[in-house]
């Protein structure tokens, strides 16, 4: 139980870090490797890569938090279609399901870290405030009951308004652009 707590808590911190974070699945992510994926924002597979919840084979359940997070983001039904089966996903499932945002279309190691930190790049550019306040009240919204998370949004809105970036932007009149 010691490593099930350690690890709830890991990918717990790992899924609420102020910054945008991506799992790339390059070859097979299994039981304990297949939850990690489910602590990060997004999931980018490479070809011929697989995510497989094999827990169920073993005799057991994700124990790490995967179950529950897997719920979040594919939907109980598909969850309990994937837990249950112990099938392997491979990348256009995944995609189907809403597990993976894409498939890069690089296989190797090098070309497949330059293709993830380009596609990541259109989530992470500009100010990094704005990119952590971004990320702080998308996870109020999933975390909190609905008042605290409105609660958050307005206090962090209340960080950036008039802020550096806001100001920089009002300028250029960036909303229009």
């Amino acid at each position: 139980m010691n490593m099930c707590m350690f690890m709830q808590n890991t990918l717990t911190r790992l899924m609420r870090l102020p910054l945008i974070s991506i799992a790339l699945i390059q070859g097979k992510a299994l039981g304990g490797g297949a939850e990690l994926t489910t602590a990060c924002d997004f999931r980018l597979m490479t070809p011929g890569s697989e995510i497989r919840f094999v827990h169920k084979h073993m005799g057991l359940v994700p124990g790490w938090g995967g179950a529950t997070r897997l719920v979040r983001i594919i939907g109980s039904r598909a969850a309990l279609q994937l837990l249950s089966r112990a099938h392997g996903v491979d990348p256009e499932r995944a995609l189907h399901l809403g597990l993976s945002e894409g498939t890069l279309s690089s296989s190797d190691e090098t070309g497949s870290l330059e293709e993830a930190r380009a596609w990541l790049s259109q989530y992470t550019e500009g100010p990094a405030s704005v990119i952590q306040a971004v990320k702080k009240v998308v996870t109020a919204g999933r975390e909190l009951p609905l008042e605290a998370a409105l609660r958050t949004e307005k206090d962090v809105f209340g960080t950036v308004w008039g802020g550096p970036a806001n100001l920089e932007a009002l300028t250029r009149r960036q909303k229009h652009k």
